[in-house]
């Protein structure tokens, strides 16, 4: 059963005291979020419900496999979206992106070609395709420029995930050639914030770390075990500026490539691992594991593109890391039930 809401199962709220711009989007339109519980998606769904849309609507996984191309054809004829924003996937930290490529990479592949194909056959309005920065080659320039796509061999530990990716932003520009489709693709950094998954077998390093250094205090532990050698550059994005921007680039870009989100500002692991531990854990000491890949040395995004069209992250790194803290805190019961990656599919 589809369901119609503004009222999402995850209870995450963004931080407190934030002004939220209308949409330009007719509230009344139907919108699809592909995707509505995972991080990303229940963000979306709450600006969406902030911005007074009444008509989100949402399928949980259980009900709608995405990656069955029929299943999401005649699911796209009962519903007939207006707008669709594709943000569902299979995802993970570098653990589970390293060890289950084949996974990552038919999962996505199948879960964005079923539903930008569908958004076609349907006639939507317009459809935005979230990728991800670990598309971008492993040596890229730093800060790295939306051309830098395609242009080197990509980071090994996520090559599937990122090829993935890559065909769904190459899939979106193609119908745009061909079909005339208005769809557009955004390419995210690092996320994080309220609802993230803390699972340690497929988080991410915020979320993974934020769950050691609390287990840690709880235990009584004074030592917390870091991967790598923690000089790993990375730009960390609170979900609710994603989710702001998502809806930025919805309204106002129509753009034939993709554009880049982020905050164009970067921290080393070590640095992170600090902020966590002055707010989490003030007593633990940092072991780092140095037989632990670190990843690609350093990824930041340059931001001037959608910097130049009028939009800027406006939550800054400690201030998200203490909410998202705060929610980590009054749900710790539901987050450690390791619960899938699987991002509502």
């Amino acid at each position: 059963m589809t369901t119609t809401t503004t009222d999402l199962d995850d209870p995450a709220p963004g931080p407190a005291g934030r002004s939220v711009p209308p949409s330009g989007i007719d509230p009344n339109a139907a919108v699809y979020v592909a995707g509505h519980r995972g991080l990303v998606g229940s963000a979306i769904c709450r600006r969406l419900a902030a911005a007074g849309h009444t008509n989100v609507i949402t399928v949980p996984r259980a009900e709608l496999d995405l990656r069955d191309q029929a299943a999401v054809d005649r699911w796209f004829d009962e519903r007939r979206p207006d707008y669709v924003y594709l943000v569902a996937g299979t995802v993970g930290g570098i653990l589970a992106n390293s060890t289950r490529q084949a996974e990552f990479l038919y999962d996505n592949l199948m879960i964005h070609a079923t539903v930008i194909e569908a958004a076609r056959r349907a006639d939507v309005t317009k459809l935005l395709y979230l990728g991800s920065a670990c598309v971008y080659p492993r040596h890229s320039p730093q800060p790295i420029p939306e051309s830098a796509l395609l242009t080197g061999p990509l980071e090994p530990t996520n090559e599937g995930y990122a090829l993935a990716k890559i065909a769904g932003i190459r899939l979106c520009g193609h119908y745009r050639e061909q079909y005339g489709c208005n769809f557009i693709t955004a390419m995210p950094t690092n996320l994080y914030g309220p609802g993230d998954n803390f699972d340690l077998r497929s988080s991410h390093v915020l979320p993974a770390l934020m769950r050691k250094f609390h287990e840690a205090r709880e235990a009584g532990r004074d030592r917390v075990e870091i991967w790598g050698t923690g000089r790993a550059r990375r730009e960390f994005l609170h979900v609710d500026d994603l989710a702001d921007a998502c809806l930025f680039l919805m309204d106002h870009y129509e753009g034939d490539g993709h554009i880049n989100v982020g905050t164009g500002v970067d921290h080393s692991i070590g640095e992170l691992a600090m902020l966590l531990r002055n707010l989490v854990h003030p007593k633990a000491d940092l072991e780092f594991d140095l037989t632990r890949p670190d990843g690609m040395p350093r990824r930041v995004l340059d931001v001037s593109a959608i910097t130049a069209l009028g939009w800027r992250a406006r939550i800054d790194l400690p201030a998200g890391l203490a909410s998202t803290y705060d929610w980590y805190r009054e749900h710790v019961d539901i987050v450690l039930d390791d619960r899938a990656e699987v991002a509502a599919r």
